[in-house]
């Protein structure tokens, strides 16, 4: 009934997965994951027997010994084909079988020869043959022999006593496993139903991850502006933005050449009226010495030799350094400002803002088409669900839950008939021990009577009581024996055939599953099919699915889908073909038009003012003339030095007019030195500096100006004839991330239900409850163990008696013994 269960269970599962057949992927994108609901079962998948398993293990050595023969595989496949007619096979039948039988004709001996042989052992002794009359002779070594029956008597009942426990271990061991039953029965039809009810929500989870990823795409669709927008900027910035940071800071350049050419004309300004005043100022100074070497002292010696010294000394005087020459700077000055009219820094501005327009222009450009293809992502949704709503997969669960229901409800009807049965049967094997029991403590207290009771200084008719009742607890023991011991090998012989045939046929090739490749033979089960399984299922016995495929898939928790195939029935891969579904959002990017030809970097009103920048003449100045005047310093006429040496001469003349009047020029000479010469030194320091920075700034301007301007023309240039191919890039990339959720999304879909969708462990678990652990572990160990200790200790019944009837000569007190005359 188990396997029946098991059986309709797989083909019910197959019958209701044939008919899924919806979306199907593997792994999750960058952000997107998916993971099916979790299912939960009890039923443990593995069974340990506990400490009894050595017990049970040795049972199977056992066997092993008695049936070494390997498992019948191609006889037990001509019985299936010939219909269980076995008259063709029966001598491989009893060749395999011999080991088996052999143990059960000697066993059979047994029943027929116990009783018969107790029978005229009981007449023989009534006739005071065989040990049954009351003399004993007296023999030499009488002590010994008593010695050893009692030993071997007691080693036998030892054996006897182990088997016994074996069988009450056994019994009650079967007894527990068979109140668990409810137990296993309940926890796998509950693992069952989860599983039924599980696939539904399973099913609802995988679509229900469709508005997941729909919500991704539409999210990503939204934000066009950043994601495809600015990735169209971000592949056009290399170009772009060097060639615009260039013109801000030619701008800015300019600006500065401006400042520099208004500071420089100034300083110019300033240097050429310092240096007019101080050439009035030294002509002034010449002047009054020439007027004050007029004087009459003069002409007297030695004033003479010092004034025409100092007349001779006036040419120092003299400052001249072509300032007034220099042309003025306020041509070019005119013309920066004309330029600067015109904010060039504005119309970089305009580019910037020009080309940071891009992500919006490509919004603004893709709105209906982002609408088309938000109805094509819900339309797709759409023929999902209507996918979901042509499987009749609630029905199939329902009417096959509607049969777990009815089975489960048999069960459970028929678990009180069988534990009534078992109770029955507990109660026998109970007998059966208690039966052994008796036996073997009749032969216990015997020895224990006999042994503490024997006096060695008695003679055999005056023997003690207790002796006595020693021997006749032995013989009490022996005749129990003859009454049952038939009885109990008859339980022993049942039990083996039965239970060494159900270990042997069927627990062993199970574990080994070998008996699935039987089942699994071509044309076994069904003369027509080839798979019997696949012709089942399909009705297509060509398909190879095969039984101990479908166990060892279920085993390894695979999906229903892929463990039985149903590809050849519904294929998922047609169903959920990957471009059926994008291939229209494809066709919706592959249109998508967008036009950014009007970014305009810098218009022709900056073109212009770049160009008048570089014919404006700046470069062309001639710096060098400027700086050759600037650099020309009045710190050659050494005014400090002539003052002092005019005082110094002033000294060397007689006191006087004369001489207040040079010393008076001489402190006019070094104020002139420090009011006048020294700050235009220093301002003219200042204007070469500045000339030089011009100089500097204005030499790479034609050249600058002109890679600007190349520079500005091939982005420009670039922005129109190859922007496409950018924009192509970057929409490509950008539909391939929107395709991709849903090809991700349909790829899981499909990889859930033919892999991980409907998981099948339930199924295998059932079938080993059913068989591994029910038939085999429940019933089928304990009652080889259970037959193996009544049968052993059965078997010692025999050398127990012999012992025991011997030994009861030696404790029992006797009518007459053997008397010696003294001679």
């Amino acid at each position: 009934m188990a396997l029946t269960l098991c059986f309709l269970l797989l083909l019910g599962l197959c019958g209701t997965t044939v008919s899924e057949g919806l979306p199907s992927p593997t792994k999750s994108p960058d952000v997107l994951e998916f993971e099916l609901p979790a299912m939960n079962y009890e039923t443990k998948d593995s069974y340990d027997a506990g400490p009894i398993g050595g017990l049970f293990q040795m049972v199977r050595v056992f066997l092993h010994v008695v049936q070494p023969n390997p498992f019948p595989e191609d006889t037990l496949r001509k019985i299936l084909q010939e219909k269980f007619d076995i008259s063709a096979d029966y001598e491989k039948i009893i060749s395999y079988e011999i080991g088996i039988i052999i143990c059960a004709v000697l066993g059979l001996l047994f029943i027929i020869l116990m009783p018969l042989v107790g029978f005229c052992f009981g007449l023989c002794r009534c006739c005071n043959k065989c040990g049954g009359e009351m003399h004993q002779r007296q023999k030499k070594n009488g002590t010994c022999l008593r010695k050893y029956f009692a030993v071997s008597l007691l080693v036998i009942c030892i054996l006897i006593s182990i088997g016994i426990v074996y069988g009450f271990v056994a019994n009650h061991h079967l007894k527990t496993r068979m109140e668990r039953t409810r137990n296993l029965t309940d926890s796998n039809f509950k693992d069952l139903r989860t599983l039924l009810n599980g696939t539904p929500a399973q099913i609802d989870y995988i679509l229900g991850q469709y508005t997941t990823t729909k919500e991704r795409a539409f999210s990503d669709l939204d934000n066009i502006k950043s994601l495809l927008g600015s990735g169209i900027h971000e592949q056009l910035k290399p170009k772009v933005v060097p060639v615009l940071e260039d013109i801000k800071a030619m701008a800015e350049a300019i600006k500065e050449t401006k400042e520099v050419l208004l500071n420089v004309n100034s300083t110019l300004d300033q240097l050429k009226k310092s240096t007019a005043q101080l050439n009035t100022s030294l002509s002034k100074v010449k002047g009054d010495l020439e007027q004050s070497l007029n004087d009459p002292v003069c002409t007297v010696p030695p004033a003479a030799a010092t004034c025409n010294d100092i007349r001779t000394s006036l040419s120092q005087l003299d400052y001249n350094n072509n300032l007034g020459q220099l042309p003025s700077l306020d041509e070019h000055i005119d013309r920066v400002n004309n330029i600067l009219r015109t904010n060039l820094s504005s119309q970089v501005q305009k580019g910037y803002k020009s080309f940071n327009d891009i992500p919006e222009m490509v919004q603004n450009q893709t709105t209906d088409l982002i609408s088309g293809i938000k109805s094509t992502l819900n339309s797709i949704g759409s023929n999902i669900g209507n996918i979901s709503k042509q499987i009749p997969i609630q029905d199939k669960l329902s009417n096959f839950m509607d049969y777990i229901n009815s089975t489960e409800t048999y069960i459970h009807r028929s678990l009180p008939t069988l534990e009534e049965y078992d109770s029955y049967r507990w109660l026998g094997g109970l007998v059966a021990c208690c039966l052994l029991t008796l036996i073997v403590i009749f032969f216990y207290l015997g020895l224990l009577c006999g042994t503490f009771g024997y006096d060695q200084n008695a003679t055999p008719t005056r023997r003690g009581c207790i002796s006595n009742t020693g021997g006749v607890f032995l013989m009490v023991g022996v005749g129990v024996s003859f009454l049952f011991c038939w009885i109990l090998m008859a339980i022993v012989v049942v039990t083996f055939v039965v239970g060494g045939n159900v270990e042997k046929l069927v627990c062993e090739p199970y574990q080994n599953r070998k008996l699935f490749q039987v089942l699994d033979t071509p044309y076994l089960l069904n003369e027509n099919w080839k798979f019997y399984l696949s012709g089942m299922v399909f009705n297509k016995p060509d398909i190879n699915l095969t039984f101990e495929q479908v166990y060892r898939d279920c085993k390894e928790n695979k999906g229903i889908y892929a463990t039985l195939k149903l590809e050849n029935s519904y294929n998922i891969s047609e169903h959920l073909n990957i471009q059926d579904y994008t291939g229209n959002i494809i066709n919706d990017f592959e249109n998508m038009q967008v036009n950014i030809d009007n970014v305009v970097l810098l218009d022709e009103a900056g073109r212009k003012h770049l160009l008048d920048f570089n014919s404006s003449g700046i470069d062309k100045i001639d710096y060098d003339a400027y700086l050759a005047a600037v650099n020309k310093t009045p710190r050659e006429l050494n005014l400090s030095l002539f003052a002092d040496n005019l005082e110094a001469k002033a000294n060397d003349l007689p006191q006087g007019n004369l001489k207040q009047s040079l010393k008076s020029t001489a402190e006019t000479i070094r104020t002139i030195y420090h009011d006048q010469v020294i700050p235009l030194e220093q301002l003219m320091s200042t204007a070469y500096k500045t000339i030089q920075e011009l100089k500097h700034n204005s030499s790479g301007l034609p050249a600058r100006v002109t890679n600007i301007l190349s520079s500005l023309d091939s982005a420009q240039d670039f922005l129109i004839k190859h922007v496409s191919s950018v924009i192509v890039q970057e929409m490509k990339k950008y539909g391939n991330t929107i395709i991709g959720y849903f090809e991700h999304y349909l790829q899981w879909v499909k990889i859930s239900i033919t892999e991980h969708m409907a998981a099948c462990k339930p199924v295998a678990t059932a079938l080993d409850s059913a068989v591994d652990v029910f038939l085999c572990s429940y019933i089928t160990d304990p009652v080889n163990l259970f037959w193996f200790g009544i049968g052993k200790a059965t078997i010692f019944l025999l050398p127990a008696i012999i012992f025991a009837v011997k030994l009861a000569k030696y404790y029992r007190r006797m009518d007459s013994e053997d008397v010696y005359d003294d001679f």
